[in-house]
């Protein structure tokens, strides 16, 4: 378990500012007799009895998105904004099989304020566009056991009201950070940024408190924690988020 406790009260404050097969069927049809002309080749399966397949690309991304997704990713959460502007999402959870990308349930989300953007700056009230790793989690509440590493302690702790005059409690009962800015394979509350202070930073996955977020995402609390319980670290789990039309380039 990460634990940064020394930096517990700072960041506590500082996030605050800145989700039928089918059996086989037995024949009962008789053998062919001598009297049968058996010549005839099998017929061939008609296009509706053919097996589809799961796409081999995640759907809704353009070729520009697509390419940030690491070779090596078994895992994608998918979060797609309704508008450049708008605070609404979905969340869905891809996993990579032999057959291809296979699509989780959809859940609904909420991301910042004012939307999203590609060149994310703090306070700008704005969640990134783009694909990030997912490696390190975190909370207020005990570990649900989870496969990633994760760090328990009142550092999660949320008090106060959203943009809507809705209570902030629970949000960081579960968390996962998202790697934009941030140094992968350290807790949450970690307050490193790459990218310097000036480019925000503490962007996480989070329990949805009912209303816009400061920059994260956040799903109900049953859908995070199903989150944490289903991502691998050996599966190299990332997520691709943006507005529709910005995951379509």
């Amino acid at each position: 378990m990460i634990t940064r406790r020394t930096h517990v009260a700072l960041l506590a404050a500082s996030l605050l500012l800145t989700g039928c097969g089918g059996g086989a069927v037995a024949s009962t049809a008789a053998g062919p007799t001598a009297s049968q002309d058996t010549s005839e080749p099998a017929p061939t399966p008609s296009p509706e009895m053919s097996v589809e397949v799961a796409p081999r690309q995640i759907p809704g991304l353009g070729p520009k998105t697509w390419a940030k997704v690491p070779a090596d990713a078994r895992q994608a959460v998918v979060v797609t904004g309704r508008g450049r502007d708008s605070s609404a999402s979905t969340v869905v959870l891809y996993e990579r099989t032999e057959a291809g990308w296979q699509a989780g349930v959809t859940w609904p989300a909420h991301n910042a304020l004012r939307g999203w953007t590609d060149h994310h700056l703090a306070g700008d009230l704005r969640s990134p566009t783009g694909v990030y790793t997912l490696t390190d989690a975190g909370g207020l509440l005990k570990n649900p056991g989870t496969k990633l590493p994760y760090d328990r302690g009142v550092g999660f702790t949320s008090p106060g009201t959203g943009f809507e005059g809705e209570p902030l409690a629970g949000s960081f009962d579960y968390v996962i950070a998202i790697n934009y800015n941030r140094r992968p394979g350290t807790s949450p509350l970690d307050w490193t940024r790459p990218l310097g202070a000036g480019r925000g930073g503490g962007i996480w996955l989070h329990v949805d408190h009912g209303g816009p977020t400061h920059g994260c995402v956040s799903i109900a609390e049953e859908h995070m924690k199903e989150l944490l319980l289903t991502l691998d670290p050996g599966l190299h789990p990332v997520v691709v988020m943006g507005d529709a039309k910005s995951l379509t380039r």
